[in-house]
C-alpha cells in the first residue's frame, strides 16, 4: 500500500507566495530535467495555449483543470505556466508533503500547498478563495483527485472545483470585480519507442513472480497482460471472500468492491451509496475511520488499518476499466501494466521516452449561486463535457496496438479450453 495515509494530525502547508526561487527554478529549467530524468518525458507541445493568454490579458481569475493520469502532471503544468509568462499556484494532497523533505520543499516552492483528502481542510478551501478572489496567480486544481493511469478516460470529478469557484465568484462580485474563469486542461501522453521490446521483460518478470515461469514468454503481450489482470484479481478476490468467482470481469469488480464497502458503510455511515462514485464513498469512509486509526492502539488499531486497506483496494479495484482495453492503443496497454506494476509493487517503472501533449480548453465561467442541491452542477457538467471531448480527440495520438482486444480474449478462451481438454474435464 502506498503511503498516502499518514500517522499524525493534519497540518495545512501553505504556498510559497515569492517570486525568486520559481524565477530561479524556470531559469535553470529544472521542471524539464525533473520530468526527463524522473518522468521519462523527452518532448512535448502546447495547444490552444492562446485561451489561457486571453484571459490572463483581461485579468481574469483563472483556475486551470486537467485530468489527473499521471504523477508527472503537477509538474508538467509548468511547461504550460511558461509559455503563458506566469506562475502557478496548486492544490495538492497533503500525504506528498509527508514522503521526504525535499519532494515537500519543492512542491512548496512551486506554489503547491496542502488539502487533507481524508477529511474536511477549511484552511485549504480559504486559501483557494483567497487566491482566486486576488487573481494574481491561476489556481491548477486535478478535479478527479487521484491518479487514475486512464489517459483517455476522465473518472468522476470532485465537488470542489466548482465550490471553489462559486464562493470565489461571489465575493469578486461583491468588490466589483468579474467571475472566476475554469479553463479545463487536456494532458495526453504518447510513448515515442518500441513499446513491445520495452514492455516484454516487465510483463515476463510479473509473470515469473507468478510461478508461471516463462511459459507464455513469446505470446503477445496485450493477452499476457489480459491474463495477469485476471490472476491479480482473482486473488484478491480470494483474499477478501475466500474463493474467485465465475462471470464477466466489471460485474465480479463490483462485487468485490460492494464487498469492501458496503460493510463499513453501514457501520460508520449508517447506509451504503452503492450508486455514488466510489472515490467519493471512500473519502467519506476515510474521513470517519482515519481519526480512529490514529488515536487506537494493539488490535483495535490493527483492525481500523484493515479498513483503510480495504478503501485502497477497492480504489485500485476501481481504477481498472474492463472496457478501456477494448480499443487497445499503445497508451492504453502501458497504462495498464503500470497499474498492474503498482498494485503488485506500489511503484512503476519509468518508460521512456514519452511525448506530453497539453491543450488548453474552452473558459467556464462560474456562477455566484450556491451548488444546487440534489441535482446535477452545470458547471461540473460543463468540465466534464469538455475535458473528455479533449481527451476522445486527444486519443488519436497514440498508435492502436496491433492486436485486437478480440483476437487477445479468443486466445484466452482456446487456452482455457485446451486446458479443460487435457484434463479430462
Amino acid at each position: 500500500m502506498q503511503k498516502i495515509i499518514i500517522d499524525r494530525p493534519y497540518r495545512f502547508v501553505p504556498p510559497h507566495r515569492g517570486n525568486r526561487i520559481p524565477a530561479f527554478l524556470e531559469a535553470i529549467r529544472a521542471i524539464d530535467w525533473y520530468l526527463y530524468w524522473f518522468e521519462g518525458i523527452h518532448t512535448y507541445e502546447l495547444r490552444n495555449v492562446e485561451r489561457l493568454r486571453t484571459s490572463l490579458r483581461a485579468q481574469r481569475s483563472i483556475i486551470l483543470a486537467p485530468n489527473h493520469c499521471r504523477y508527472a502532471d503537477p509538474i508538467a503544468m509548468g511547461w504550460l505556466a511558461r509559455a503563458a509568462g506566469v506562475y502557478l499556484f496548486t492544490v495538492a494532497s497533503w500525504h506528498l508533503f509527508n514522503q521526504n523533505w525535499l519532494q515537500s520543499l519543492a512542491i512548496r516552492l512551486c506554489g503547491g500547498f496542502s488539502i487533507y483528502r481524508e477529511g474536511a481542510d477549511k484552511q485549504s478551501l480559504d486559501t483557494a478563495v483567497e487566491i482566486l478572489v486576488q487573481a494574481s496567480r491561476p489556481l491548477v486544481i486535478f478535479p478527479e483527485g487521484t491518479v487514475y493511469h486512464t489517459n483517455d478516460r476522465l473518472h468522476p470529478l470532485l465537488e470542489g472545483v466548482s465550490f471553489v469557484a462559486r464562493t470565489a465568484t461571489r465575493r469578486r462580485q461583491k468588490a466589483g470585480g468579474t467571475p472566476v474563469l475554469i479553463h479545463p486542461v487536456a494532458i495526453k501522453y504518447v510513448y515515442r519507442g518500441d513499446l513491445q521490446s520495452a514492455l516484454e521483460p516487465e510483463v515476463l518478470e510479473i509473470e515469473r513472480r507468478l510461478s508461471w515461469e516463462d511459459h507464455f514468454a513469446g505470446r503477445d503481450l496485450l493477452e499476457r497482460i489480459l491474463r495477469v489482470g485476471e490472476a491479480l484479481f482473482s486473488l484478491r478476490e480470494i483474499e477478501y471472500t475466500g474463493a474467485t468467482h465465475c462471470g464477466q470481469l466489471s460485474a465480479r469488480q463490483q462485487a468485490l468492491i460492494e464487498r469492501l464497502l458496503a460493510p463499513l458503510e453501514n457501520h460508520y455511515l449508517r447506509r451504503t451509496w452503492p450508486d455514488q462514485p466510489v472515490i467519493h464513498r471512500i473519502k467519506q469512509l476515510r474521513a470517519k475511520i482515519v481519526p480512529l486509526w490514529r488515536e487506537a492502539r494493539g488490535a483495535a488499531r490493527v483492525e481500523y488499518w484493515n479498513q483503510i486497506r480495504a478503501t485502497y483496494v477497492a480504489q485500485i479495484i476501481d481504477a481498472y476499466d474492463e472496457a478501456y482495453l477494448q480499443r487497445p492503443t499503445q497508451t492504453r496497454v502501458l497504462e495498464t501494466l503500470e497499474r498492474l506494476q503498482e498494485d503488485l509493487t506500489d511503484k512503476a517503472p519509468v518508460h521512456r521516452p514519452l511525448h506530453c501533449i497539453i491543450e488548453v480548453g474552452e473558459a467556464i465561467e462560474a456562477p455566484p449561486d450556491r451548488l444546487p442541491r440534489d441535482q446535477p452542477d452545470p458547471v461540473m457538467e460543463q468540465l466534464t463535457t469538455a475535458l473528455q471531448g479533449m481527451l476522445d480527440q486527444l486519443a488519436a495520438e497514440s498508435p492502436a496496438w496491433p492486436t485486437s482486444y478480440q483476437q487477445a480474449m479468443e486466445a484466452l478462451r482456446q487456452e482455457s479450453a485446451d486446458i479443460l481438454d487435457r484434463s479430462g474435464g
